[in-house]
């Protein structure tokens, strides 16, 4: 697996052809993601070709935003599949990753250690204190698609989303779950000043 020039190419591809009003799926969000990773899977133990599958995997994961915001994930592993037997990865690895991105996809369903350590990563600012600041992001770029409109449909879909949110590893739940649980509390508090 050539890891550093997949790496080079698909960071290189999303910079460029991103679509500039992703205010939260941008090229940002990818890089948090693959921070995140890296610290789950070293807290998971997971190295050698289990942590470049997954480290390739997380810069795959929103590559489907290059086409279409609808089913990205799919479209992710579509673009994954065009391009990783090129440097090298194996058709069963391309699949592992495949499997990865589409457990990302909400609500989330990994079935092994990998896709619940890219799930983890890929909501680890949900208990993180940068937890408003990205929110706003996201709640432009949903607001941009016109998912919603005002800030209390926002806060609402936070809600009934953090609620039903739960990591998966251990390491994720160890760091993340308290400030999460803060976090929800503060938008239950920002709802019921406005209702």
């Amino acid at each position: 697996m050539q890891f550093n020039k997949v790496k080079r190419f698909i960071l290189d591809k999303l910079k460029k052809e991103l679509p500039g009003n992703l205010t939260y799926h941008s090229l940002g969000h990818i890089k948090d993601v693959y921070k995140a990773a890296e610290q789950l899977a070293k807290l998971e133990k997971v190295d050698g070709d289990d942590h470049t599958l997954l480290l390739t995997a997380v810069l795959f994961h929103d590559s489907g935003f290059l086409i279409q915001q609808k089913e990205h994930e799919r479209v992710g592993c579509e673009i994954a599949r065009e391009h990783l037997s090129s440097f090298e990865y194996s058709p069963e690895q391309i699949e592992q990753i495949c499997g990865m991105i589409m457990a990302t996809q909400i609500p989330q369903t990994p079935h092994t250690k990998l896709e619940e350590i890219i799930c983890d990563a890929d909501l680890d600012y949900l208990g993180r204190d940068d937890f408003f600041a990205i929110g706003n992001k996201l709640f432009d770029e949903l607001c941009m698609y016109g998912i919603i409109n005002t800030e209390l449909e926002w806060n609402k879909l936070q809600v009934k989303f953090l609620e039903k949110h739960h990591y998966f590893t251990k390491s994720a739940k160890k760091l993340r779950k308290a400030k999460k649980a803060e976090n929800l509390a503060l938008i239950k508090s920002k709802i019921k000043g406005k209702v």
